[in-house]
């Protein structure tokens, strides 16, 4: 990512969610911290990575033991001005996703561009 694409996500609070939708709550939890962290004033960027980019395949049902799914969450974002959304591409690549088919339409970010991602976000929360 570029210093002026780095400026574009540039804000208070980076949450990286590296976790699918079901099997544990750690991405419903990241998404709640983002909700409620965007809530009360501050900048939030969302960062899909590794499995949690599964998150973002639209048509998900419950899980396992009547666990919610993340879809209702994920479009409440906008209602949050939680619009800064980013996918890492190499995650995309490996489970075979394309940009195109996701519920969300986030931007994609090369690995090579994680640190200076996470070096402009004064806190970074990893879910």
């Amino acid at each position: 990512m570029e210093n002026d694409e780095e400026q574009d996500v540039a804000g208070d609070l980076l949450v990286i969610l590296r976790h699918g939708p079901h099997g544990s709550s750690w991405l419903r939890e990241g998404l709640d911290a983002a909700l409620v962290a965007a809530a009360f004033g501050r900048r939030v960027t969302l960062l899909f990575m590794g499995e949690g980019v599964t998150a973002l395949v639209p048509g998900q049902q419950r899980g396992p033991l009547g666990q919610k799914g993340t879809a209702p969450t994920l479009e409440m974002l906008e209602m949050y001005d939680i619009d800064s959304l980013l996918v890492e591409a190499e995650a995309l690549s490996r489970l075979g996703l394309d940009g195109d088919e996701l519920m969300l339409s986030p931007r994609r970010v090369e690995a090579a561009a994680l640190p200076g991602l996470t070096a402009c976000h004064s806190l970074v929360l990893t879910f």
